[in-house]
């Protein structure tokens, strides 16, 4: 039987719990900002008359907000989600020159209160979409 390692070998791990936790909401602050971002230059865009850019951005906005959700919890969703309203906030101010991002019409109301509803459902799905206890289930 060897003797065992002297203490200063044995292998040290950095990650706690709460470590990561708050690593995981810094980066879903992150992804909420992006996808803030993106989706405010782009929710304008139109193809042959259909808002096409708005469609895209809101479903942008909820694949982030689920992702966030089955990531790490509800914590993280609520931290992407204020990236993101941080970001469509800022941008949808009047710039210096007076150009603003997200006007006062339906396609810049549909943007901002939309991705809101969005993220809110996100937080209201059944947590069992959201666990993976191992076993399938049969109907």
């Amino acid at each position: 039987m060897s003797p065992p390692a002297p203490h200063h070998a044995q292998p040290t791990s950095f990650r706690t719990p709460g470590r990561t936790l708050v690593g995981r909401a810094v980066l879903a602050l992150l992804l909420g900002a992006a996808v803030g971002v993106i989706g405010t230059v782009a929710h304008r865009a139109q193809w042959a008359g259909l808002p096409t850019g708005l469609v895209l951005a809101l479903m942008l906005t909820l694949s982030a907000a689920v992702l966030c959700r089955a990531w790490s919890g509800t914590l993280t969703l609520l931290t992407c989600g204020a990236g993101w309203l941080v970001a469509v906030q800022v941008l949808a101010a009047t710039g210096p020159g007076g150009d603003v991002l997200v006007p006062a019409q339906d396609v810049g109301y549909v943007w901002t209160y939309g991705g809101l509803v969005l993220v809110a459902a996100a937080a209201f799905l059944p947590r069992s979409w959201f666990t993976d206890d191992g076993e399938e289930r049969r109907p």
